[in-house]
């Protein structure tokens, strides 16, 4: 049986791990499946049914169990898509309960190739990438019952995390307005007929 040490998704088949993933303890506890894995397509489904053991108080689906159905599934996806030279971690999640959830639930989790290769531009150029993924979990009627949000971390596995944090935020600075609009009226300033006076020439 599949210990939590034995789940090398890099180095599995999709098929395989699906198997080894629906005897995962913190899966199989909850009554999570997965019905569907195609980590190089980019495509996971997962189902959860309410039975006696998973039901929480008031008689609806518990929480802990909607957000793991959801929990590991875009850093399994995206792992496998980008390939064994890159660090790919969960850094933030939220969940949002739009419904209660009875019956069958289910998910899909997908990552699209344009998005797996533009985060592995940015990677190759040094940065901490953190891309965010959106999930839904719908009901047996296709009603949106919850709603979960990733923020995943992404590096190149040759970049220190420092250097890749450092040029993020020079990436960052780039990227953001820059204040040559100061820079012009300090230096001279722009006349009703767009013609440009120097600060140096008024003195």
């Amino acid at each position: 049986m599949a210990t939590p040490g034995s789940l090398k998704p890099r180095s599995l088949k999709s098929s395989r791990l699906r198997w080894l993933m629906n005897l995962y303890a913190p899966l199989l506890g909850a009554g999570i499946r997965v019905t569907h894995m195609d980590l190089e397509g980019g495509r996971v489904d997962v189902r959860l049914k309410l039975s006696w053991f998973n039901r929480n108080y008031v008689g609806t689906h518990f929480g802990g169990s909607l957000y793991a159905m959801c929990d590991p599934f875009f850093v399994l996806i995206l792992a496998r898509r980008l390939g064994k030279d890159y660090v790919v971690w969960d850094k933030e999640a939220a969940i949002r309960f739009r419904r209660p959830a009875v019956g069958v639930v289910r998910a899909r989790f997908e990552i699209g190739s344009e998005q797996v290769e533009e985060i592995r531009r940015e990677a190759d150029l040094g940065l901490a990438v953190e891309p965010r993924f959106v999930a839904e979990v719908l009901d047996s009627e296709d009603r949106k019952v919850v709603e979960i949000d990733k923020l995943l971390y992404v590096r190149r596995k040759d970049i220190s995390r420092e250097r890749a944090r450092l040029s993020r935020e020079r990436r960052r600075q780039q990227d953001s307005p820059e204040t040559g609009d100061e820079s012009a009226s300090s230096d001279g300033s722009t006349g009703s007929d767009g013609s440009k006076t120097s600060e140096r020439g008024r003195r």
